[in-house]
């Protein structure tokens, strides 16, 4: 077990992480709080972060989208909730391949397009000198750079659809942390979108009574607790063990199986050649003594 000797906080193996009452949950934070988590040596590339001493990999934040900025295979929320910091939101995009124009069709396309171009900017008005600055302003469909770019979930690559998340929309997120050039990032998994304030009061409620109770309190096992986790880790890696070596004998018990099995097959199938030829040879002797009864086989 590790220690922070500043503040005499005490780190738990992994197989104590059951026990606690942030793993294996979304947590309810700040931004300013998911910047002030830290990691340890011990778990570097695990993504577990911790608060105090509490592990931590799933957070829920609620927020108001201040930026959406598109990069290469991701796209960037910042993320606003009035606690003195933002954070980014990054989401995994998946491009799909544009199809090829028909090259016969080409012109005429071409030709139709820049028509229907011209024909747009006759009837559309001309746009106010504020509205492209303005953060509740969503951009024309003309506007995307790439109208068949989709996204997905960073752990389980499910598709998610984030059209309605534009700079001026307040969402709930949850998501996984991840480190960025020493920056914290929340990489989502899902979102809701905040109806009202009286749904944003109730999370920050709730956001508050979590960091009160339970965060700004250490989380403390017995060694007895400790011992009895370590003895559960322990027979679960026995039974892991005992689980793959029931699998290998029973693969091995296949291939014996399949083994034998191929072999009387081949027994049985030399058997049966031999009765053919056999068979075949009967079958010979009595056509040439048929043969000879009628005379067909004598020479003349």
């Amino acid at each position: 077990m590790a220690t922070d000797n500043n503040v005499d906080l005490t780190f738990y193996p992994a197989f104590c992480f059951k026990a606690s009452p942030t793993h294996f949950t979304w947590v309810k934070m700040s931004a300013a709080d998911v910047h002030r988590l830290r990691r340890l040596k011990e778990f570097v590339g695990q993504n577990i972060f911790f608060y105090n001493n509490h592990p931590i990999r799933f957070v829920s934040l609620v927020g108001l989208i201040v930026a959406r900025t598109e990069i290469t295979r991701r796209t960037i929320l910042t993320l606003d909730d009035s606690s003195g910091a933002t954070i980014d939101i990054a989401v995994l995009q998946q491009t799909q391949p544009n199809p090829k124009p028909n090259s016969n069709n080409s012109s005429i396309s071409t030709r139709n397009t820049n028509q229907t171009t011209s024909d747009q900017a006759d009837l559309e008005p001309e746009p106010t000198p504020w509205s492209n600055f303005s953060i509740t302003s969503k951009p024309h469909p003309s506007q995307n750079p790439n109208p068949q770019q989709t996204h997905m979930t960073a752990t389980e690559n499910d598709p998610i659809n984030i059209t309605s998340l534009q700079p001026g929309t307040t969402i709930r997120i949850k998501g996984t942390l991840s480190l960025f050039r020493s920056s914290m990032q929340i990489n989502l998994e899902r979102f809701t979108l905040v109806p009202d304030t009286n749904a944003e009061m109730a999370f920050l409620d709730e956001r508050l009574r979590f960091l009160i109770e339970v965060l700004s309190v250490p989380w403390v096992l017995s060694d007895a607790e400790v011992e009895g986790y370590r003895v559960d880790a322990e027979m679960g890696d026995v039974r892991a063990l005992e689980e793959r070596r029931r699998i290998e004998r029973r693969g091995v018990k296949r291939r014996e199986r399949e083994e034998r099995d191929a072999r009387v097959i081949a027994k049985r199938y030399e058997r049966e050649e031999r009765e053919r030829e056999r068979e075949g040879a009967v079958c010979r002797e009595d056509g040439v003594r048929v043969m000879r009864r009628f005379g067909w086989g004598d020479d003349k």
